[in-house]
């Protein structure tokens, strides 16, 4: 068996130099948490990334490290990877063309076919659209950029908590205790946690009814599960990557569970609290603190990765006007 890769904190800076020039540098704010009495909580507000997620740093470092033939790059996703592929490919003048599953939410298709991809629509879930990506690529030799499961774009993702720690300290704020960060495959979690490697407790995120990491972790191995939340467009990866859950099992603290009321009132607050739209991915970090799904220490410095932009509007309006 061939030993699984590793991503350190060198990777990681490596994967920041090359793609600094191309990504947005994310502000943070500090908030009132939505738990009484609890000390102030860290956002880190990602969904400004280009492309409206932290998916555009994976895409860029892909890109920028490994050579594309004429014929392009190619990739499975439910939206924001395809978004984020489709954007750094015209950035960087290399075709790209994106599978997604028939769940994959209208405004990701068209923003994937405004950056000027050619989309593919495929399969029920997920893992359909990548399935299809597979047989392209081996026909077609396109380069391949997996949404999650590759070291190159899990280091990509780690620079989200490069930029969050050195900003702490900028600022002179007190260093997070803990991040809570959302699951989807695994990609942004493992970056993150490879970066904080325990200076700060990594805390993973899923929704209820799409909890790949949380199953991985039990059984000790990427095991299918079943796929059913509002945030399935985003979070809704059948199964974690080898790696993925090797540096979760070494460098995440454990992963916490949110139902979808949860994550829909989380999106709730935070438009109406502090002006921010995200979808159902983007909001389930901030839903584990707000539902109390984590409990943090008194005293306990919590982060929260607002990860995710690209909501169908009309959607939001009609929850929060509920």
């Amino acid at each position: 068996m061939q030993p699984v890769p590793d991503v350190l904190e060198s990777d990681i800076r490596a994967a920041y130099a090359a793609i600094a020039p191309h990504v947005r540098r994310t502000p943070l704010i500090e908030a009132a948490s939505p738990i009484a009495g609890a000390s102030p909580i860290s956002l880190k507000l990602e969904f400004l990334q280009h492309a409206g997620s932290f998916k555009s740093r994976g895409a860029f470092h892909n890109l920028l490290t490994r050579a594309a033939p004429p014929v392009g790059c190619a990739t499975a996703s439910g939206g924001n990877h395809g978004a984020a592929v489709a954007y750094a490919a015209a950035k960087l003048g290399v075709r790209a063309r994106v599978f997604v599953p028939e769940i994959a939410a209208p405004p990701k298709i068209a923003k994937i076919k405004a950056y000027g991809a050619e989309v593919v629509v495929h399969g029920a879930a997920y893992a359909d659209a990548q399935a299809l990506c597979d047989a392209y690529v081996a026909e077609s030799g396109a380069l391949a950029i997996h949404p999650y499961a590759t070291a190159t774009t899990i280091a990509g993702q780690g620079t989200v908590g490069l930029e969050w720690e050195e900003d702490i300290a900028r600022l002179g704020l007190p260093p997070i205790d803990t991040a809570l960060v959302a699951v989807g495959g695994g990609g942004l979690i493992a970056g993150v946690a490879a970066w904080f490697d325990r200076r700060a407790k990594v805390v993973g995120v899923e929704p209820e009814g799409s909890r790949a990491l949380d199953a991985a972790l039990a059984a000790g191995r990427p095991v299918d599960v079943p796929v059913k939340s509002a945030a399935a467009d985003s979070l809704g990866a059948r199964s974690v990557g080898a790696l993925n859950l090797a540096i979760a099992q070494r460098a995440v603290d454990h992963v916490t569970l949110v139902a979808d009321a949860a994550i829909r009132a989380a999106q709730q607050w935070l438009w109406r609290e502090m002006q921010i739209a995200v979808e159902p991915g983007g909001a389930a970090a901030f839903a584990a603190l707000a539902s109390g799904a984590y409990r943090p220490a008194a005293g306990e410095r919590v982060g929260v990765l607002v990860c995710g932009a690209n909501v169908e509007l009309d959607a939001l309006a009609a929850l929060v006007a509920g």
